[in-house]
């Protein structure tokens, strides 16, 4: 019977340690998170910082679960309420989520309308005033249609099949397409482009 208690004295100063970690560790991703979403004005990295603050309160209300575990009494008492205050956290990061999902999906169903008016309108502009610089700018435009296509694919194969990396997968097979605009950009050759060369020439 001792050597059980002292096991299970163990394994709680283990759980211990561990919910200091995720405190220690979500704290501090939330403090920047929630400084650099400040700065930049970034709501999705605000949110996620808010996010982290959620699994610290988790976090916290498990330390004291750990910590009254050698009494009997207060085990059980802390158990029940430990799992309440969980299950809320959890409530408040579903809330979470599905504000952030339907955000982002808002927003990419917008940008999938929006832009790629903005892109012909511009590349009009580009051919009347033969303007490399601004056909260039509409290409960015172009891209910004295809991210959001990224990022609607991404939520819908998420959401559908559980391929959260689709997304980022997707995204980062865009980056050497986009790199090459913007080293032909840099380079500032307009002949890269065939509807303004022949007029600049």
């Amino acid at each position: 019977m001792i050597e059980l208690a002292t096991t299970r004295e163990s394994i709680a100063k283990r759980g211990i340690r561990l919910e200091y970690f995720t405190i220690a560790w979500n704290s501090l991703e939330g403090l920047v998170a929630v400084v650099f979403g400040g700065i930049a004005g970034s709501i999705s990295l605000v949110g996620f910082g808010i996010d982290s603050f959620i699994e610290v309160t988790s976090g916290a209300t498990l330390l004291w679960r750990m910590s009254v575990d050698a009494d009997e009494y207060r085990r059980e008492r802390s158990e029940r309420l430990s799992i309440r205050i969980v299950g809320a956290c959890f409530i408040a990061l579903a809330i979470y989520v599905a504000y952030e999902a339907v955000s982002d999906l808002i927003l990419a169903c917008v940008s999938l309308v929006v832009m790629p008016i903005l892109s012909r309108k511009k590349k009009k502009v580009a051919r009347e005033l033969v303007s490399a610089a601004m056909r260039a700018d509409a290409k960015q435009t172009d891209f910004c249609v295809y991210l959001s296509s990224i990022l609607l694919a991404g939520l819908l194969l998420n959401t559908a099949l559980g391929w959260w990396w689709a997304d980022p997968v997707a995204a980062l097979m865009m980056v050497p397409i986009i790199a090459k605009e913007g080293v032909e950009g840099l380079r500032g050759d307009p002949c890269c482009d065939p509807e303004i060369a022949p007029k600049i020439n």
